[in-house]
């Protein structure tokens, strides 16, 4: 591909994906494909000789987008949402352009030093304390995903805590058997509301993992007491703990730790390394309404959210920050090909993360700040906050139908169907359920999770919408956030609908006197 015809290609590659985003409302949100769909309809190998663009790019529509879940589309409710935008899109075009494995200050200095400032930039509009800034004690680094980020932190923690204990110890194979020992009995901690990339991290860093209770009336906070019971009955069996994440915005509820308490407990144990994970709710620390949620990150060790669900910056965009800056000793080693060039001058961001290269992704966050500015930012969450009340408001005022489990949080509503009075359910109840269920033998929760379930997958299925579940202390629950860049009222208004036509139809099923698996209910 020459000059020109590149110039003709990116021409209709821009058409095409303008194209794509102005029909998404009437695309069909989740892809109906089979597994295996796409083998099929390709060729057994590559073509002997290439092929012009134009044959390529018609591939893209009837080959391609048959098997994709169209994440940007404003019907799309589920998980978290992905945001792209098309600053974030022109920035990946020229990241590409200018490609570079990035390893070293060396290798691009643009690369490194762009990503210093934006990630400063970050933690002001956050209102992170100072000692996050690369002026200071600590500073940002851009990873791949919460699960990297996560093991990244959990490693540095734990050769900070071995050091600790070991540092002054000489060299050899006595400290090299005490550390092992040790090693074998440090765990990390997270609440059971807690993001899976947890317990991820510490199985990759060769440690135990504990899951913290929590409760519904505490809106499934953990709390300092609860900390502190778990950190006690881990050394009552013989165990460190030495890492902690706490959630600002856990995945299931959107649930959000109690910081002081934690912090006040954390005196008490200096050598555990506190991470927040803030990966999707973070974004609203733009705002200042929210902005009194991390006074007291001073305290703990390192933070981490994703610009890339929530603010308007397309994946991969996950920003690490930590205070003091996190053990670089961790995950330094020496390379003959690699020379230390810029040692002590400039961050050498291989050593804070596990790949030696890395992607230009500073320019694609320095793009989207300029296009929107912070005020864009505020406006974009604040929208989206105000969307999530509004369809909150509405599952309450149909409270025949829907029970509201946690307050809604960050645009995230959480909700069951209630199930008409009168005769339990059928065996088909228990699939509703799961190991993580014990408190669901009540048969009234076994009924209303049978129903929620069946409500969730018909409206799953009819395409017109996306949405996802959980099981939150035993209780099967539908899950609905509507903040992806395209998100309106409308929307939000017409899953409602669906959501109550659903909901009635599968309790009018149930009604006494239908015919149900040949026999007649009384």
């Amino acid at each position: 591909m020459n000059s020109q015809q590149f110039r003709e290609a990116a021409h209709a590659a821009v058409d095409e994906i303008i194209d794509y985003y102005e029909t998404l409302p009437s695309r069909r949100v989740q892809s109906a494909v089979e597994p295996g769909y796409l083998a099929p309809l390709l060729p057994a190998g590559p073509p002997e000789d290439g092929e012009p663009w134009p044959s390529i790019q018609r591939d893209i529509e009837s080959k391609i987008m048959p098997g994709l879940t169209h994440w940007q589309s404003p019907n799309f409710m589920a998980w978290f949402p992905a945001n792209a935008t098309y600053p974030s899109m022109l920035a990946e075009l020229y990241s590409a352009a200018f490609t570079a494995p990035a390893f070293n200050w060396l290798c691009s200095p643009a690369v490194t030093e762009l990503e210093t400032v934006v990630l400063d930039w970050l933690a002001k509009i956050l209102a992170l304390p100072e000692c996050y800034l690369s002026t200071g004690e600590g500073g940002g680094v851009i990873q791949g995903s919460a699960s990297e980020a996560v093991v990244t932190v959990a490693v540095a923690a734990r050769e900070r805590f071995v050091r600790r204990r070991f540092g002054e110890m000489a060299e050899g194979d006595e400290k090299d058997e005490l550390v092992g020992k040790l090693r074998a009995k440090m765990v990390g901690l997270a609440s059971d509301q807690a993001h899976s990339c947890s317990q991820k991290a510490m199985n990759i860093a060769g440690t135990k993992f504990r899951s913290i209770p929590t409760r519904k009336e505490n809106e499934f906070a953990m709390t300092g007491n609860d900390l502190r019971q778990a950190i006690e009955q881990c050394k009552k069996n013989g165990l460190e703990p030495y890492f902690l994440t706490v959630s600002l915005g856990a995945t299931p509820t959107c649930a959000v730790d109690r910081f002081e308490e934690i912090a006040e407990v954390a005196q008490d144990y200096p050598d555990i390394w506190i991470h927040v994970d803030a990966a999707y709710a973070g974004a609203a620390l733009v705002c200042e309404e929210y902005q009194h949620l991390t006074k007291v990150f001073g305290s703990f060790d390192s933070f981490d959210m994703n610009m890339h669900k929530w603010l308007l910056t397309n994946f991969d965009a996950r920003q690490v920050g930590s205070s003091p800056i996190f053990s670089i000793d961790a995950l330094h080693a020496e390379s003959a090909d690699i020379s230390p060039y810029d040692a002590g001058l400039v961050t050498d961001y291989r050593d804070w993360q596990i790949p030696l290269g890395r992607r230009f992704r500073s320019l694609k966050i320095w793009f989207v700040m300029r296009s929107y500015g912070i005020n864009g930012f505020k406006a974009h969450i604040r929208r989206h906050v105000k969307l999530g009340e509004m369809f909150a408001d509405l599952i309450r005022g149909r409270s025949d139908l829907f029970e509201v489990v946690t307050p809604p949080a960050f645009a995230l509503t959480v909700f069951t169907v209630n199930p008409r009075k009168g005769p339990k359910g059928d065996g088909r109840a228990a699939e509703a359920t799961n190991d993580f269920t014990p408190d669901a033998g009540d048969q009234d929760i076994v009924e209303a999770n049978r129903i929620t379930k069946e409500v969730y997958e018909r409206v799953n299925a009819s395409g017109e919408i996306f949405l996802t579940s959980g099981v939150v202390a035993g209780t099967y629950a539908i899950r609905v956030v509507s903040a992806n860049e395209r998100a309106e009222e409308k929307y939000l208004r017409k899953a409602f609908d669906i959501l109550v036509k659903t909901a009635e139809e599968v309790l009018d099923k149930d009604k006494p006197g239908v015919v149900q698996n040949g026999n007649v209910k009384p």
